[in-house]
């Protein structure tokens, strides 16, 4: 029997949220040391959630792909005709 998506690890789920708790923020704002420790935690400035970077290994694949093409189009084979002669290629579109 197969686990619900829903159920499934934590680790897998991991995104960029949008909205951060009350502890986020405040450990936000004392890396930017926008924090000090007589403030009252209700009424938080706001904090600017930054979304996770690109994959890097879509970003290689992007950079690879330019040099990959290359010879790829140097090795393509003439049309060839087909039974009939007309001229058609045997390669499937």
């Amino acid at each position: 029997m197969s686990l619900h998506k829903s159920l499934r690890s934590k680790g897998k789920h991991t995104r960029s949220r949008n909205v951060l708790s009350r502890e986020e923020r405040i450990l936000r704002l004392q890396k930017e040391e926008r924090w000090t420790e007589d403030r009252s935690v209700f009424g938080l400035p706001k904090v600017k959630v930054k979304f996770k970077a690109p994959r890097r290994r879509a970003k290689e694949e992007a950079e690879a792909a330019p040099a990959a093409e290359a010879p790829a189009a140097e090795t393509t084979p003439a049309a060839e005709p087909d039974e009939k002669g007309k001229g058609r290629s045997r390669e499937k579109k």
